[in-house]
């Protein structure tokens, strides 16, 4: 390796990318290639980045398998930074598998690392900390480190682990201030604001309050029955029913929980799940139906007893019922809580993210667009959305978590 492509290596590595261009701007052959790609990735440029490295591995050739597996790697790093989750997972796992085979296990450790951050970013938790505990982390520089400790930190805070959590933030601060990242310093501050910041409203006769994550995490641990609007679950103790695909189940349940130990009329349940304004003999029947379903789900859990007027619900063993509710109540809050993190995603990202169609993200993004609460740049495939104003709230418990759930 010569000293300029040695000296911009460097650059990189201390976080100077205008430095490691310097040295390498005018140069065609692949080491420069490849580091023109990661440089222009570090100044926000990921059309150009992407095409820099892919050209890199062309040029490489068949023969350096190395250099071409950890351009792959570097593809994937600008892939998910742009939150583009559609990039080919086999690519990375093939070049994970050479970089491993080379004795390259920094690269091969990091390459790892990048596939689970994608599984915590999909909601596949599971799996991710499945990945996670296989993870030797000890070949990790401290950019790289960093990555790693923030995502312990991000599992953590959607399992509602927040001591947990904490430790992870602490040492991410320390690893970050070692890569001399201001990026990775900055997504570590804002990982960070989530553990003081408002995550939710507990709702209860009487009551109507704010919790941080640490506060949802003691409501958990009680003995209550949880109507959790923000995953749409009803839960007590360790007993989780998940109402995520069954929307008109969780609403009836929640109207019920905040009328306890009062009845809630028919008409104002028909209304309130069915959109019904006025009330015949079809909703009524519906109505039926749909209560006797949620009696099936909640037969360990809780009652819902006819009365003369409507419905009311009984929780066993004289428990409290809460209604654990969003700080800002959206029906696209998923969207708006992806977007939180800071970063500029794709419609196609959000789509993978949330597990719905990329039309019916497109739609939630035209309203929130119409209502000034996200806002894009870019024109076709290189349109990118972002929130204008990071919401104040902890995203936490509306990001997707399916694996853990299911």
């Amino acid at each position: 390796m010569d000293s300029l492509i040695s000296a911009a290596a460097r650059a990189l590595a201390a976080g100077d990318p205008l430095g490691a261009l310097n040295r390498v701007a005018l140069r065609d052959d692949p080491p420069a290639l490849a580091l023109r790609g990661i440089a222009m990735a570090r100044l926000g440029d990921v059309v150009k980045a992407k095409a820099l490295l892919r050209r890199a591995a062309r040029a490489f050739g068949p023969r350096a398998a190395l250099a071409r597996a950890r351009c792959a790697v570097a593809e994937a790093e600008i892939a998910l930074a742009a939150r583009d989750l559609s990039w080919p997972t086999k690519a990375l796992a093939a070049a994970r598998q050479t970089l491993e085979q080379h004795g390259d296990h920094a690269n091969a450790a990091y390459a790892r690392s990048l596939e689970i951050r994608r599984m915590v970013l999909i909601g596949h938790l599971d799996a991710a900390e499945r990945g996670l505990a296989e993870l030797d982390p000890s070949p990790l520089q401290p950019a790289a480190r960093t990555i790693y400790e923030l995502i312990i930190a991000g599992l953590a805070l959607r399992g509602l682990q927040t001591k947990t959590a904490r430790a992870a933030l602490e040492r991410a601060t320390r690893t970050a201030r070692q890569a001399r990242s201001p990026e990775l310093h900055a997504e570590v501050e804002r990982a960070s604001a989530t553990l003081t910041a408002t995550a939710a409203r507990l709702i209860r006769t009487g009551e109507d309050r704010l919790l941080q994550l640490d506060d949802v995490e003691a409501l958990f641990r009680s003995d209550n029955l949880i109507l959790d609007a923000c995953r749409l679950t009803i839960r007590q103790g360790s007993q989780i029913v998940p109402l995520a695909r069954r929307p008109v189940l969780f609403a009836l349940a929640r109207r019920l929980a905040e009328k306890v130990p009062a009845d809630v009329p028919r008409a104002e349940l028909i209304a309130h799940a069915f959109r019904g304004k006025d009330a015949d003999e079809s909703h009524r029947v519906r109505l039926r139906v749909e209560i006797g379903r949620l009696r099936q789900l909640l037969r360990n859990l809780a009652e819902i007893d006819a009365t003369r007027d409507g419905y009311a619900l009984r929780p066993g063993r004289d428990r409290d019922v809460v209604v654990l509710a969003p700080p800002v109540e959206d029906e696209n809050a998923s969207v708006l809580a992806c977007l939180a993190d800071g970063e500029a995603w794709s419609s196609s990202g959000l789509a993978v993210a949330l597990g719905e169609s990329q039309r019916t993200v497109q739609r939630a993004l035209d309203t929130l667009a119409s209502s000034g609460k996200v806002q894009s740049f870019g024109r076709g495939r290189a349109q990118r959305w972002t929130c204008p104003v990071v919401p104040e709230f902890a995203t936490a418990l509306l990001l997707p978590a399916w694996s853990s759930l299911d």
